[in-house]
């Protein structure tokens, strides 16, 4: 025990306070607290403030948004905490530091998606031109659907028999057209040339015969048989 009093007796000791730092600690003390005071105070005084103004816009049926001007964060926060016990919404906009402001919005007038991105991007918002943007914008779409639309019937504008007739006359053009009528028989080939064409392959198989017995007789004529 004896050795270790000595070596704590042989320590250094905590340098003493003297009055004058406890005072001036004191005094610090007082005002962090009065600081803190204030902050508070100003805070709920601005709370009552946004309770007044959601509650007057809350009973105002013309109104469909309550804008806040820019302001910090900690404040933003206590709107969207008043809005939130108030059933409404409440969106944020702006750059931070800058224009960032809070609007408000009744649960029965929400904002829709072309507001929303339109106001973050940093562009006012007008409700009227939107909706004569949107009419222009489906007027747009319904004229493209139609020029798209393939028709269920090609009608011709003019008549060929027509706009040639000083060429190839009237009767002429009426006989080309009864001939390219469709024949139910044979397709969109007349009768008539079907049968053309097999008298042609009998010509054919004709000339091909005899060519072949005039072959046969000068075989049989060189072979000593002229009767053949």
């Amino acid at each position: 025990m004896d050795l270790l009093s000595s070596i704590l007796n042989s320590m250094d000791k905590p340098p003493s306070v003297s009055d004058g730092q406890r005072e001036l600690m004191k005094k610090q003390r007082e005002e962090m607290i009065r600081i803190r005071r204030e902050e508070k105070e100003k805070f709920c005084k601005f709370r009552r403030k946004v309770e007044e103004k959601v509650n007057l816009f809350q009973q105002d049926v013309n109104e469909k948004r309550l804008k806040f001007e820019p302001m910090d964060h900690v404040f933003r926060g206590i709107i969207h905490d008043v809005a939130e016990i108030a059933g409404m919404t409440a969106y944020s906009f702006g750059e931070e530091g800058y224009d960032r402001h809070t609007i408000i919005y009744k649960r029965d007038n929400p904002p829709c998606e072309d507001e929303i991105t339109t106001l973050r991007n940093g562009e006012e918002w007008n409700e009227q031109k939107a909706k004569e943007l949107r009419k222009l914008a489906k007027k747009e779409a319904e004229e493209c659907a139609k020029k798209t639309k393939k028709p269920s019937k090609i009608i011709p504008k003019t008549n060929y028999q027509m706009k040639y007739q000083h060429l190839i006359g009237t009767e002429v053009a009426k006989e080309a057209a009864r001939v390219t009528q469709t024949n139910k028989n044979y397709g969109f080939v007349p009768s008539e040339n079907k049968n053309h064409v097999r008298s042609i392959e009998q010509t054919l198989a004709d000339i091909q015969s005899k060519k072949r017995q005039k072959l046969d007789h000068q075989s049989n004529f060189a072979a000593g048989n002229p009767d053949h």
